[in-house]
């Protein structure tokens, strides 16, 4: 109780830091409508261009945040009554080719040349759009939230070219006004642009923005300035149809085929809230999840790829932690059918966010799974300058059981809900944040002591990072539809940082972190904890090397087995001290050929040993052929009857981008420790701006002493209809 009286006071102190101005307000770029017509093409030479405000001059972030930027931008915008536009020109003061990975739609950050925008509509400082190109003319767009963070899941039309010669490179792009959500007749957005330069290993920002903060930190960002309100939003339908065949084979059963439509139509409530609506969803171009080594003794989180999860999925799926989440969307639909499903998000005003969803799933007779209904409400209310203040209420339900034996009741109950309120705290200069939150789960043999609680505080400036966190899990706490893989226990965890800036030489920073992490049953006895000492070289081409020492306790609350491939379970209340060395590396991304290792060497449980090793291989044909490998192997050493356990996890991944609208990737996974072998294979074609056509094929095989082999072909066609 101390140390959560003592974290909830830190954090209402650092609220008092939250009223002060937006700091980098006094930065402003002026837009104003132009009559004449723009070509997208990269050139950059129609006449509007000349009458237009130049955002330049801009600021080192990395490696070193003391002053200009060595490599120059210029940035000029305008409007008219359907789009904004925005042309970029980005000098080569070094001589080079840029570096780019592939043409595929959004890219990763840290592996090309790039230039992004951040577009903060309603100046809250929290949620916004982001879009963006590498040097070879490949898309970047995604919803923003928690003030930096971004979700590139979200897709929305517009269209943007790229030029390249040996001086400079240009992008060019429009924006529809109807592609984005705004607030009507507010003349000042928050706006920021970034750049990365990897041949000087420059990062570098309009704005200035600290080292050890993001450009995407919106807390950070200047001012865009209308001269006039911009237009009117006028009403915005999109319907998404789709169509697709498919074949199918289970084991040695003849091959089966299916066709199906479905799709979704999104409507514009407001300027800034859209209604989305899905009939009988179809996921299969999605990506399969990425195989695992597991041997931990809960379960493992594995993300949303689900379009229709995704947009706004800050609303519902950032409730709580990462451990403790109240509502987890893969919870629905995976090896059950969506039948249909609607969601309402986005924006009520300046401080207002709203997100309303519900999913109507199918039962499944062979199982006696019911019928279910999901939903879900969010609602956050901006506080202060960057904090917020949130309820989520979710609700499972279940109907019309197959048969009505009482056995299908506790299997499957007739419902779970949760309800939870939160505090997010943002301090106006970005260098404290924290959460507190409370949760109270109800289920049919609720016996009223469903409650989980917890709060943290951080702080982060150049040199010092350090934060707090406790953690109270119920015992008798349940989120069918969240992610809370382990309960009835108290955790508190706290870690410090600190860096050194050399003047000179290889490396730009370096420094020690100690992390402690320590749990207690619901009495506060020690269950097991993780105390780590941890030392970063944070090289000037970036790079990184990282060494730790960790020692583990863990007391074991049930029977577990160390190898989790099917042997012998130690029992519950065996208790366990090692230590262990681990030492990581990840190399410069400008090279080529790429590559990085995580291996470590220590103790396990009933004194035995553990030995891993990790790397990741890369090697690209740029910009059309990316290639990469995974590969992991474990070898464990315990006493009998487990003795000695080895296994293997090789992945790898050919990703061919034949042009910024026609992609090709091929997946292998095997899994040794499961048996298991999976190949994903995924042809798609950008016919149009966010309409697609995909093939895909699938095959996953168990292998011996398991037997399951399936594989799948889908061909799927989706168009965008947006009059």
């Amino acid at each position: 109780m101390k140390q959560q009286i003592c974290l909830i006071s830190m954090l209402l102190l650092a609220t008092v830091l939250c009223f002060a101005q937006k700091k980098n307000a006094g930065y402003v770029i002026h837009i104003n409508k132009t009559n004449s017509s723009i070509v997208i093409d990269g050139v950059g030479d129609d006449l509007a261009w000349s009458y237009t405000d130049v955002a330049k001059d801009f600021f080192m972030v990395l490696p070193m945040d003391k002053g200009p930027a060595t490599q120059q931008s210029e940035i000029r915008m305008t409007y008219d009554d359907e789009n904004i536009y925005l042309l970029a020109t980005f000098y080569n003061n070094t001589a080079g080719k840029n570096f780019v990975e592939s043409l595929r739609r959004d890219f990763s950050f840290g592996q090309n040349d790039n230039f992004l925008l951040f577009l903060d509509p309603f100046n809250n400082q929290t949620t916004g759009f982001t879009f963006g190109s590498n040097a070879a003319g490949a898309q970047w767009d995604g919803t923003m939230f928690g003030g930096s963070a971004v979700d590139l899941s979200w897709d929305s039309k517009w269209i943007s070219a790229v030029k390249r010669d040996d001086d400079k490179w240009v992008f060019e792009m429009a924006l529809p006004f109807k592609s984005i959500r705004y607030e009507k007749g507010v003349t000042e957005w928050g706006i920021n642009f970034s750049r990365l330069d990897l041949k000087t290993s420059e990062k570098s920002s309009w704005t200035p923005i600290p080292r050890q903060f993001p450009t995407s930190s919106l807390a950070l960002s200047g001012t865009l300035v209308w001269d006039m309100p911009p237009p009117s939003p006028k009403l915005n339908v999109s319907f998404i149809p789709y169509v697709l065949g498919e074949v199918n084979k289970i084991d040695d059963d003849r091959a089966s085929s299916e066709g199906k439509i479905g799709g979704d139509l999104k409507f514009s409530l407001s300027s800034s809230l859209n209604l989305d609506l899905t009939v009988n969803p179809d996921f299969s171009q999605v990506e399969v999840d990425r195989q695992v080594t597991n041997l931990d003794r809960f379960e493992l989180f594995f993300p949303e790829r689900r379009q229709f999860f995704l947009e706004n999925a800050d609303l519902f799926a950032n409730f709580g932690y990462a451990t403790i989440r109240p509502f987890f969307s893969r919870r629905i639909g995976l090896g059950v059918p969506i039948d249909a499903g609607a969601r309402i998000s986005g924006n009520l005003d300046k401080n207002w966010r709203l997100g309303i969803m519900d999913i109507q799933t199918s039962s499944i007779q062979e199982t006696g799974q019911p019928t279910q209904n999901f939903g879900v409400l969010s609602l956050q209310r901006k506080v202060f300058s960057r904090s917020s203040i949130g309820l989520m209420f979710v609700n499972k339900e279940s109907f019309r059981y197959p048969s009505e034996e009482d056995s299908l009741r506790t299997v499957f109950p007739k419902f779970n809900r949760n309800l939870g309120i939160e505090y997010n705290l943002g301090s106006s200069d970005n260098l404290w944040s924290g959460k507190a939150f409370l949760l109270k789960s109800f289920a049919p043999d609720d016996d009223g002591r469903g409650i989980t609680q917890a709060a943290n505080i951080a702080y982060t400036n150049r040199q010092w990072s350090w934060g707090l966190q406790e953690e109270v899990v119920g015992s008798t706490y349940t989120a069918e539809v969240g992610f809370v893989p382990r309960d009835s226990y108290i955790r508190l965890n706290g870690y410090l940082s600190y860096l050194f800036f050399p003047s000179k030489g290889p490396i730009v920073s370096h420094g020690p972190k100690l992390d402690l992490s320590h749990f207690f049953d619901p009495d506060f006895r020690k269950t097991d904890y993780q105390n780590t000492v941890g030392y970063t070289l944070n090289y000037r081409n970036r790079s990184i090397l990282q060494a730790q020492l960790i020692n583990e306790y863990v007391e074991l609350l049930t029977p577990f087995d160390p190898t989790r491939t099917g042997k012998e379970l130690l029992e519950a209340g065996a208790q366990n001290n090692w230590n262990t060395v681990r030492l990581q590396y990840n190399s410069r991304p400008q090279g080529l050929f790429t590559y990085a290792f995580d291996t470590s060497l220590g103790g396990y449980y009933e004194n035995g040993t553990r030995i891993n090793f990790t790397n990741e291989l890369g090697y690209r044909f740029q910009p059309y052929v990316s290639l990469s490998s995974t590969m992991s192997y474990n070898h464990i050493s315990l006493p009998a009857p487990w003795n000695t356990t080895e296994f293997w996890l090789i992945g790898s991944k050919v990703d061919v981008t034949f042009t910024n609208k026609l992609f090709f990737a091929t997946l292998f996974q095997y899994n040794e420790q499961t048996r298991n072998f999976n190949l994903n294979s995924r042809f798609q074609w950008r016919y149009q701006p966010a309409s697609d056509l995909f093939l895909v094929f699938t095959k996953n095989e168990r292998l011996a002493p398991f037997s399951g082999n399936t594989w799948n072909i889908t061909l799927k066609l989706t168009y965008w209809f947006n009059p």
